[in-house]
């Protein structure tokens, strides 16, 4: 197990909370990052019971708080091993419906955050000449959908940052991955209407959508010594998706 904190924005709830739960099974020491403080306090409670494990309470959008959150970090657990870049949102609109609000929202968590997150840490694990960055992306960042045109496109950009900075860090023994889910049950999916639910459950071929513990278990593997040797890499999860 190497050591230092692995940061998990979007810690929460979903995908993030997910990831969190299994790094807590593994025996990974954890920092959760959200922007919600009470589901930041209800998931440290449950997984403080087994590893150490802090919240941070932060917008992952905004810059300064974020380098500020991850000088507090790194001072109070040592090290920083892990980065989990997880926090995202949606705000789905037909391209000639989208406010410039909504594009921009999108772009600033989804893209800047990763960003933001990213070059926090990377100074501090090339002095450590260590460290595993994962960041989830989404197949709609390979695909595109009609109606999520800003949702795309940052997760396109995640997935092109990803390759970049893999190989801008690779030299110091840092790899930087992304994961591609596909329709993953959580929150964010759960207000989408039954129409939309049943066409995208025919294109899956596995016939179901997928369950955050299964990107937990990629992000696990991405964390793990035995992938040591993969970086500047995107894995869709998608139950068979896209091809």
């Amino acid at each position: 197990m190497a050591s230092g904190a692995v940061i998990v924005t979007g810690g929460g709830r979903g995908i993030g909370l997910a990831v969190a739960e299994q790094l807590a099974g593994l025996g990974h020491e954890l920092a959760l990052v959200d922007i919600d403080e009470g589901l930041l306090s209800g998931a440290v409670a449950s997984l403080a019971e087994r590893v150490r494990c802090r919240p941070y309470a932060c917008d992952v959008s905004r810059g300064e708080a974020v380098q500020a959150v991850v000088k507090k970090i790194q001072e109070e657990f040592g090290a920083i091993y892990g980065l989990v870049n997880n926090a995202g949102i949606a705000r789905d609109a037909l391209l000639v419906r989208m406010s410039p609000e909504n594009w921009q929202k999108v772009l600033d968590i989804n893209l800047t955050g990763t960003f933001n997150f990213t070059r926090a840490v990377a100074p501090l694990m090339m002095r450590q000449r260590e460290g595993r960055i994962v960041s989830i992306a989404s197949v709609i960042g390979i695909t595109g959908n009609a109606g999520q045109a800003n949702y795309a496109a940052s997760k396109a950009g995640v997935i092109a940052l990803t390759k970049s900075v893999a190989r801008e860090l690779g030299g110091r023994n840092i790899t930087v991955n992304a994961i591609a889910p596909g329709f993953i049950a959580t929150d964010m999916t759960a207000g989408l209407p039954e129409q939309v639910k049943s066409g995208m459950l025919q294109q899956i071929a596995l016939k179901r959508f997928g369950e955050p513990a299964d990107i937990a278990g990629a992000v696990a593997f991405l964390l793990s010594p035995e992938a040591a040797y993969i970086t500047g890499q995107t894995l869709v999860i998608d139950g068979g998706m896209i091809y």
